[in-house]
């Protein structure tokens, strides 16, 4: 069950000729897929580009009457070996993935594409979303697109940008018989806007067509000889041809006077920073009408020589805004004005930050510096004088708390985490290793458990280094994403093939949820296409695990303390896996809640869960929270002024999970919590009951009123 259901907007992808489609960056890509007939597209669904993979899984009727084939791959790596068909065969394809952790898992296939080569136009949509918003780590496609020569596209985030971006990927990949890779900033995914349709169209070439006709080239094999005829391709027809294209279709913008003093380079995503910022010096007006030369580079790699040194002549200095790091731009900038001789002075890096995304304050504040030191007089009256000191800021880290992320509410990845906690109380500390999902959230407090991670799927195989034997057993955690994409050959047959002797806990929630609740192998879900209710436990023991624990209700905490206390203290000498069942807790809600509710609104009768805390049994020790962390469980100061520390309390977030009280009784902490079962919608008879039991309620908290001992301030 995905975050997001698109059913209806894919319906507007049907426009044709003449109609205006409206609506996000995501749509407008599928739809720009469509206008250029693309024969088949995949990619992850694990690791979106904020709802692309959910948008085509939910037009798979539309593709299927265009016969375009839709592949959900297992893998980044799968999805890139997936444009193999576009190897021999003039058929255009287009694989999606997430930025730079997606390019690291597809590097193999991506790097024989490349240097295969392709016929049919093949294009990589990367989702770059470098940046505080950004989930993974601070790295750029860039690098990847240097290495492997592939082109890189890097359009204006708005949507005609974006879609005139996919047909120019499709034609500079031909033309130079080289993958494109087109990048995505996480902004342009959900900007809205207008764009005018065209028909869509059926591939010139079906995947079913080729496969009546195979075809094939040796030449096109990556086997030395042939691999080194390949670079010299490269080099000496590919390259060429892809800059003669970039040059004959205007790939590149410009925008304003075509002679200045200064001159600004900028990275196509980075336009729209770039403007606003010059609007607010006063250089710009709405429409993007600027008044310093600038040169968007909507192909950011190759660059074009001939239109830098075009650009930059006769210019007093130029700026290149290049967001991340290393500045593979700049430098090239620097090379090329090296090489023609050419005197201008080049700005970058040293007015703008190395790192760190470039936020619409940023870039103001470099602007203004580039300005300053090569153009005052451009600048208003205000802010001309040098050296002025910068605003003060207050340090709010210093009065407002850090909020990393956590486990959701009602969440079943929690009580793994307090069991195996408090299974470490009891048996020691625990050399424990990470996997990339949810579960990574344990890192944290409450639970601070397992320091580093390695790689999606690889968290038993991060530990393989701890298998030697020592006092404790090793312990890893993996999704059951990340068992699916990479870990059931990488993480648990390496433990089974070195006969490890340490503990794997495999986090079973139903889905990929981490990224939005996709299906995968092992969902509970009948979905009409793909093949799912593929238990984990029967794949382990397929590759040779025979010590399998599977605990369908993780909620069960004592439960989870003792199959891990098993784990760690079994003679059984090999791999000792955890399978923990419980499914995600934002996915149950999402599909019962809209339920339950019609249900009320029907006048049905429903009866909902909810605990509470018995502020009179509560001795406000916090034991619960720092064994749950749940964002319902908080605290509250009380009225008594005989008790001074706040006793917990849970909020009407609460989802009716049990675990606070799961955790306080297997911890053997307090009685306190308690539940309370909310009906809505009550028969004949309950609402008597009702009636009956809050009168005697009543009468009963009144005269113990009354005999309470009380004591009266005495004015001073």
């Amino acid at each position: 069950m995905a975050e997001r259901s698109f059913k209806k907007e894919v319906e507007e992808l049907r426009a044709g000729a003449g109609e205006t489609f409206t609506g996000e960056g995501i749509l407008a890509l599928t739809k720009a897929l469509l206008e250029n007939g693309v024969g088949y597209v995949g990619g992850y669904q694990g690791a979106p580009i904020s709802h692309l993979m959910d948008v085509l899984a939910d037009a798979q009727e539309l593709l299927g009457e265009l016969d375009v084939r839709f592949e959900a791959n297992a893998s980044e790596a799968a999805a890139a070996a997936m444009l193999a068909a576009s190897v021999h065969y003039p058929i255009r394809g287009a694989v999606t993935f997430k930025g730079s952790v997606g390019v690291n898992v597809a590097s193999d296939a991506l790097a024989n594409l490349s240097s295969s080569g392709v016929t049919g136009g093949a294009v990589v949509i990367v989702g770059e979303d470098y940046g505080e918003g950004s989930s993974i780590m601070q790295e750029r496609s860039h690098a990847f697109a240097m290495k492997s020569q592939f082109w890189l596209i890097d359009p204006r985030p708005n949507l005609p940008s974006i879609v005139k971006s996919v047909g120019d990927s499709f034609e500079l990949s031909e033309a130079s018989n080289t993958p494109v890779m087109l990048m995505v900033r996480i902004r342009s995914c959900h900007v809205t806007g207008s764009f005018e349709c065209s028909d869509n169209q059926r591939p010139a070439l079906t995947v079913r067509d080729a496969l009546s006709n195979p075809q094939k080239d040796w030449n096109r094999v990556v086997l030395p000889p042939m691999s080194f005829a390949h670079e010299q391709d490269k080099i000496n027809t590919r390259w060429p041809n892809a800059v003669q294209h970039i040059i004959d279709k205007g790939l590149n913008e410009f925008f304003g006077p075509k002679e200045g003093e200064l001159g600004i380079i900028c990275q196509g995503g980075m336009y729209n920073g770039v403007i606003r910022a010059l609007q607010r010096l006063g250089l710009a007006d709405i429409y993007g009408n600027t008044e310093i030369p600038l040169y968007c580079l909507n192909v950011t790699y190759p660059l074009v020589d001939s239109e830098v040194l075009r650009f930059a002549a006769g210019k007093k200095a130029v700026l290149m805004i290049e967001e991340g790091q290393p500045e593979f731009i700049e430098q090239s900038l620097s090379t090329i004005f090296l090489r023609s001789d050419l005197k201008v002075k080049l700005h970058g890096k040293d007015v703008f930050p190395m790192a760190g995304e470039y936020t619409g304050q940023v870039m103001f504040d470099s602007i203004s510096e580039f300005l300053r030191l090569n153009a005052p007089g451009l600048l208003p009256d205000k802010m001309r004088a040098p050296n002025q000191p910068p605003p003060e800021i207050p340090d709010l880290s210093k009065t407002v708390p850090i909020r990393p992320p956590g486990f959701c509410t009602g969440c079943p990845e929690r009580p793994i985490f307090a069991g195996l906690k408090l299974a470490q109380e009891e048996l020691g500390t625990h050399q424990i290793s990470a996997d990339i999902g949810c579960h990574l959230f344990a890192a944290l407090p409450p639970f601070e458990i397992g320091g580093a991670t390695m790689g999606y799927g690889l968290g038993p195989a991060s530990n393989a280094a701890f298998d030697g034997g020592g006092e404790r057993r090793a312990i890893s955690i993996i999704g059951d994403g990340g068992f699916w994409h990479n870990g059931l050959s990488s993480s648990i047959g390496n433990m089974v093939f070195n006969k490890s002797d340490s503990v794997a806990v495999i986090v079973d929630n139903y889905y990929s949820a981490a990224t939005g609740g996709q299906d995968i192998l092992s969902s509970r879900a009948d979905n009409p296409t793909k093949s799912t209710n593929n238990p984990i436990p029967k794949a382990l023991k397929g590759i040779g695990v025979e010590w399998i624990r599977h605990i369908d209700h993780t909620y069960d905490v004592g439960r989870m303390r003792d199959v891990f206390r098993e784990a760690l203290t079994t003679d059984y000498d090999g791999p000792k896996v955890i399978v923990a069942s419980s499914e995600c807790m934002l996915n149950r809600q999402r599909r019962e809640k809209p339920l339950r509710n019609k249900a009320i609104k029907d006048g049905q009768r429903m009866e909902i869960p909810r605990f509470g805390v018995d502020e009179d049994i509560c001795t406000g020790d916090h034991a619960c929270i720092r064994l749950s962390g749940c964002p319902s469980l908080s605290v509250k100061h009380l009225d008594d002024p005989l008790r001074d520390d706040p006793v917990a309390a849970i909020d009407q977030t609460c989802v009716g999970c049990g675990n606070c009280g799961e955790v306080a009784d297997a911890a053997v902490l307090c009685p306190s919590f308690y539940r309370a079962d909310v009906v809505h919608n009550p028969g004949g008879f309950e609402r008597w009951w009702n009636g009956v039991s809050t009168r005697v309620i009543t009468w009963l908290q009144t005269r113990r009123e009354t005999r309470r001992l009380t004591f009266m301030e005495v004015p001073q």
